[in-house]
C-alpha cells in the first residue's frame, strides 16, 4: 500500500466554474469508467490541496480535509442531521426497519458529503463511484473506503451551503418537473386487493371530504406477482378500475418489481428469452434467484437493447389507465441471495458509454438504471404526459429519473421524529422529491402517532400513507373521528399550500435548490442551527415546526405566525412560520388538484419594513406546454400606500394568462 499526495492535474470544459475535478495519479483518465452521477463532464484545472488518494488491497480509499465544524449528507441514511462522526456504507440494501447493519446501510447510495464551516460558507465533495464503499465523517475529514479501482473527486465550493447544494443539483441533474397531481396526497396499503377494495378507499375519501390524489397498488394486483400482468379474479378489469378513479378526480399507481418470473409461457419471461435479456452468472448462465414470484431472472439495465426493451413494456400496460409507476425491490432484492441480492461476480454486459463489469461495479447503479428505462417508456407510450415513476433504490443523480421514499420505516415516534432528519439528509444530496411512509410502513399505529405524523409529514415534498400487509389500517378514518379530523386540517393546509409548493418544485426543477431545508439554511452562519432536526423549512419563506417538537431551534429575525384554516392549531398540527419580507402564495381547500386551486388566489403578505416580494409559478399541471412558454411565473411586491398596504403583480415570465379571476391579500401581522 502507498499514499498517494498528489492529485492529477486535468483540465475539463469549465461547465461549472467552482467545481473542482481531482482524478488519481497513474490513472490515465481514460480508463476510469464513465460517470453515472454527472449529467456531463465538468471540472477546472485542479489545485494544490486536494484529496488524499491511497491505494489499498481492496480498492482506493480517498480523504479530504475540509475546512468545516459540520458535515451533512451521505443521501438515504439514519441517525442525525448532523453527520460529525458518523460512518456509513454504500451498497443498496433490501432493509427492512432498517433493522440490518444498525441502519447504516439502507436502499441508496449517495456518495456525498456537504461540509459547512464557521462563517457559513460551504464545501462539496463528490465521490463519483457506484462501487462497494463506505463513507466517513470525522472532525471535518471525509474519507470514502471504496472497493473501485480508481475514483475521480468532485469538489464544489460555494459562499453558502444553499448554493454547494444548488450546483450539485446542476452537475447531476435538477429533479424534472412532475405533474401537480404528484404533489397531492397518496394513500397506499400493502396492499389494496381486491379491486372492490380500491373503490372502497376511495368512495371513503370523497364521502368523507378528506383531500387525496392517488391510490396505490402493490403486488397483489399482479397474476401470480408476474409483473405487467393483473389477477383475474382480483382486478379482472384493471382499465374499468382506473376510469373508476379517474372519474371521482384520483390517480393510481402500480407496482412494477424487476424480478421477472421464470416461467415458460409467460410472455415477458419468453419475451426476455428470445432477447437475452438478462444478467449472467460468472459462468456465463442466466443468474436466478427467488423473489416474491418465485424464481426469477432480472434484467441487465446496463445495456441499451435491455433498456429499450423494458420501456416498451410500459405501452399496454398503461393503455389500462395506468397514471404512474413504483419500482420497489430494485437494489436488487433477492430472497435468499448473498447479502440479499446477487453474487458480487455476475457479469452485466454494459453497452454504448458503459463498459462491461461486475455487479461489485453495478449494484449501486442498478435501480437508477431501471427507473431510467422505465421514464423512458412511460414518456415514449405517453409523450403528452409528464412521467411519474417512484422508486426505492437509488444512486447519486437517479433524482434525473424517480422520485423516492425512505422505504420501509416502522410505526414508531423514533422513526416518526427520524423521519425529519432522514429527509432533510436525502434533500442536501441532491433528492429534492422524497419524504418517509407517514404513520409508518411495519407494525401498528395508535392514532395518537399517527396523527401527529400526518400533522408534520403534510408538508414533506413527497406524502404518501402506507400500511404493511399484517398491520391494523392505516387510513386517516382508521383512528377514529378525532385523527380522522386532524387529518382533514393537515392535508387541507397542505393543499392550500399548493400554489406554494408547486413554485418551488418548478424552481427546484430549473436551478437544483432543495424544497424541504434545514433550518440553519435561514442563517448558515448560526452555529445554534446547526443540529436542529425537528424543525424544517419548506423553500426559503416557511417554517414547519412539528406539534411534537420540543425546544427547536429557530433561526434568529422576523417570523410570523400562518394560519391558513380554522382549526389548523390544534393539538396535532404543525405551527408554521412565514418569514418577515415574503409573499406566500395559497389556493383554496380542495380536495384534489383537478379542481381549481386559484379561485381564488390568496396571497400571503408578512411584510417587514420595506415592504415584501413573492413569486408564483403555475401552468397546466401537466404536459410539456411550458416549454413552449405556456406558463406565469409572477412577481408580486407589497407597499404601503397612505397606512393601507397595496399589492400587485409586477411582472411575470412566460406566456399563459393569469389562471385566477380575484386576487385576495391578507397580512399576516406579528404576534
Amino acid at each position: 500500500m502507498r499514499t498517494l499526495v498528489a492529485a492529477l492535474l486535468l483540465s475539463l470544459p469549465c461547465l461549472a466554474q467552482e467545481v473542482t475535478r481531482y482524478n488519481p495519479p497513474g490513472i490515465d483518465p481514460k480508463d476510469l469508467p464513465p460517470s453515472l452521477a454527472l449529467v456531463q463532464p465538468v471540472g477546472r484545472l485542479a489545485e494544490v490541496g486536494g484529496p488524499t488518494f491511497t491505494r489499498t488491497n481492496k480498492g482506493m480509499t480517498v480523504t479530504m480535509d475540509l475546512d468545516a465544524t459540520d458535515l451533512y449528507g451521505g443521501g438515504e441514511v439514519t441517525g442525525p442531521l448532523r453527520r460529525n462522526g458518523t460512518r456509513i456504507e454504500l451498497w443498496n440494501h433490501d432493509n427492512y426497519q432498517y433493522k440490518d447493519y444498525g441502519g447504516k446501510r439502507l436502499y441508496q447510495s449517495h456518495p456525498w458529503a456537504l461540509g459547512v464551516a464557521r462563517d457559513g460558507t460551504a464545501t462539496g465533495v463528490l465521490f463519483d463511484t457506484t462501487y462497494r464503499s463506505f463513507l466517513s465523517m470525522q472532525n471535518g475529514t471525509v474519507t470514502l473506503e471504496s472497493t473501485a479501482p480508481a475514483l475521480p473527486v468532485y469538489v464544489i465550493h460555494g459562499s453558502n451551503p444553499q448554493e454547494v447544494v444548488a450546483k450539485l443539483g446542476q452537475i447531476t441533474g435538477t429533479i424534472p418537473l412532475p405533474p401537480r397531481w404528484a404533489l397531492g396526497y397518496h394513500q397506499c396499503r400493502y396492499s389494496y386487493a381486491p379491486e372492490r377494495e380500491v373503490e372502497e378507499v376511495a368512495t371513503e375519501f370523497r364521502k368523507r371530504h378528506i383531500p387525496c390524489d392517488v391510490v396505490w397498488m402493490d403486488i397483489d394486483y399482479m397474476d401470480g406477482y408476474r409483473i405487467f400482468t393483473f389477477d383475474p379474479e382480483g382486478f379482472p378489469d384493471p382499465a374499468r378500475t382506473n376510469e373508476f378513479l379517474h372519474q371521482r378526480g384520483f390517480k393510481s399507481i402500480w407496482m412494477i418489481d424487476p424480478g421477472v418470473k421464470k416461467d415458460p409461457g409467460y410472455s415477458i419471461f419468453e419475451s426476455g428469452n428470445q432477447k437475452d435479456v438478462w444478467v449472467k452468472t460468472a459462468s456465463g448462465q442466466p443468474f436466478v434467484g427467488k423473489v416474491w414470484p418465485g424464481e426469477c431472472q432480472f434484467p441487465d439495465f446496463t445495456r441499451p437493447d435491455v433498456r429499450q426493451w423494458w420501456a416498451g413494456l410500459y405501452k399496454p400496460f398503461l393503455a389500462k389507465g395506468v397514471d404512474g409507476v413504483w419500482n420497489d425491490m430494485n437494489e436488487p432484492a433477492v430472497f435468499e441471495g448473498v447479502d440479499k441480492s446477487m453474487p458480487l461476480d455476475n457479469r452485466h454486459e454494459g453497452g454504448g458509454e458503459l463498459p462491461a463489469g461486475p455487479h461489485l461495479q453495478y449494484h449501486n447503479a442498478y435501480g437508477m438504471l431501471m427507473v431510467r428505462a422505465t421514464r423512458e417508456g412511460l414518456q415514449a407510450a405517453r409523450p403528452e404526459k409528464r412521467p411519474f415513476v417512484l422508486t426505492r433504490a437509488n444512486y447519486l443523480g437517479g433524482q434525473r429519473y424517480a422520485a423516492t421514499w425512505t422505504g420501509d420505516n416502522s410505526s414508531t415516534w423514533e422513526d416518526m421524529k427520524m423521519s425529519v432528519p432522514m429527509s432533510l439528509t436525502l434533500s442536501l444530496s441532491g433528492q429534492p422529491f422524497n419524504g418517509p411512509d407517514l404513520g409508518g410502513f411495519a407494525l401498528n399505529a395508535g392514532g395518537n402517532l399517527w396523527a401527529n405524523w400526518v400533522g408534520s409529514g403534510a408538508f414533506f415534498p413527497f406524502c404518501r400513507a402506507h400500511g404493511s400487509k399484517g398491520t391494523d389500517r392505516k387510513e386517516p378514518w382508521s383512528f377514529g373521528p378525532e385523527t380522522e379530523q386532524a387529518a382533514r386540517i393537515a392535508l387541507s393546509r397542505r393543499y392550500r399550500l399548493l400554489p406554494y409548493l408547486y413554485t418551488l418544485f418548478e424552481r427546484s426543477s430549473r436551478t437544483g435548490e432543495p424544497i424541504m431545508r434545514p433550518v440553519f439554511f435561514a442563517d448558515p452562519a448560526d452555529p445554534s442551527l446547526r443540529s436542529e432536526q425537528q424543525a424544517f423549512m419548506l423553500g426559503p419563506d416557511l417554517i414547519v415546526v412539528p406539534a411534537w417538537a420540543q425546544h427547536p431551534r429557530l433561526p434568529k429575525g422576523q417570523w410570523r405566525e400562518l394560519h391558513l384554516l380554522p382549526g389548523d392549531d390544534g393539538p396535532f398540527q404543525a405551527r408554521l412560520l412565514q418569514r418577515a419580507g415574503s409573499i406566500i402564495p395559497l389556493g383554496r381547500v380542495v380536495e384534489n388538484t383537478e379542481q381549481d386551486s386559484l379561485q381564488p388566489l390568496t396571497l400571503s403578505v408578512a411584510p417587514n419594513g420595506s415592504g415584501a416580494s413573492g413569486e408564483l409559478y403555475w401552468d397546466a399541471g401537466d404536459g410539456f406546454g411550458y416549454r413552449h412558454g405556456d406558463y406565469r411565473r409572477s412577481k408580486f411586491v407589497a407597499r404601503q400606500l397612505d397606512g393601507r398596504w397595496k399589492v400587485e403583480e409586477v411582472g411575470h415570465e412566460g406566456n399563459r394568462a393569469p389562471d385566477w379571476k380575484r386576487q385576495d391579500v391578507t397580512i399576516v401581522s406579528s404576534r
